[in-house]
């Protein structure tokens, strides 16, 4: 069997093992959304139109992600789930009913899903994302998630970086037309046809020997970095449109 056949059985299996504490009526649920969440992005993600704007040694192309930790807000991961389909990263995904059912979505997407969060696993997810990124599959966290405060980032992604020597990269995608959900994220649904900008960031070192001031000093700085990249690309459609006109 091939090594990426053996990786992908065995997300499949973690996924599996995840879902066994759900009742039927939460199986029967977690199945018909899934599906439902995968078609409509199936649907939706060939009409959008994608605009790259990357800072100075981005770790990306806008198609594809480096092996880095990358780290967005949770509201653009409809956009950000298409943009980056089949390119074997690991996401970091909650244990909730909630996280079940996006890691679903995201695996027929060509994702991994690491199982935990900030709140539930915190340390076995981390060594799980470490290991991805130890067989050169990116790594990615909804940093803000999974239930906020909205635009307040966790430090897991410094911690992981200063244990593997891996830089972090940022980024987020506005979409020009969306319907936004009344959720605590505020999450995006891209209208058929929009026009989407990938704002993606420099990125950030961290030292193996960086102490807790720095460690602080870091993680500000990954906060700043997501919130110029939302910043960014919020505002190119203004300039978009005054180069229109």
């Amino acid at each position: 069997m091939e090594p990426s056949a053996v990786q992908s059985e065995g997300r499949e299996v973690e996924s599996e093992r995840a879902s066994r504490s759900f009742s039927l009526r939460e199986r029967i649920q977690l199945f018909l959304i899934a599906w439902a969440g995968f078609l409509f992005i199936r649907l939706i993600g060939p009409t959008l139109r994608y605009q790259v704007v990357s800072e100075a040694g981005a770790m990306s192309d806008g198609r594809r992600l480096q092996n880095a930790i990358w780290c967005f807000w949770h509201r653009c991961v409809i956009p950000a789930t298409w943009r980056f389909r089949h390119c074997k990263i690991a996401v970091m995904t909650s244990r909730s009913f909630d996280g079940e059912y996006i890691a679903r979505i995201i695996r027929k997407f060509g994702y991994g899903a690491v199982r935990g969060s900030s709140s539930r696993g915190a340390v076995g997810a981390l060594l799980g994302m470490r290991r991805e990124l130890e067989i050169g599959h990116p790594v990615a966290f909804t940093i803000d998630g999974p239930r906020g405060p909205r635009y307040v980032a966790k430090p897991g992604p410094v911690l992981l970086a200063k244990k593997t020597g891996i830089s972090i990269g940022c980024f987020y995608i506005a979409v020009e037309r969306a319907w936004v959900l009344n959720s605590w994220d505020q999450m995006i649904i891209p209208k058929p046809f929009s026009r989407a900008v990938l704002h993606i960031s420099s990125p950030i070192y961290v030292p193996a020997d960086a102490d807790d001031t720095q460690m602080t000093a870091l993680h500000r700085q990954m906060q700043e970095a997501l919130e110029r990249c939302r910043e960014k690309a919020e505002t190119a459609f203004t300039v978009l449109q005054d180069r229109a006109i």
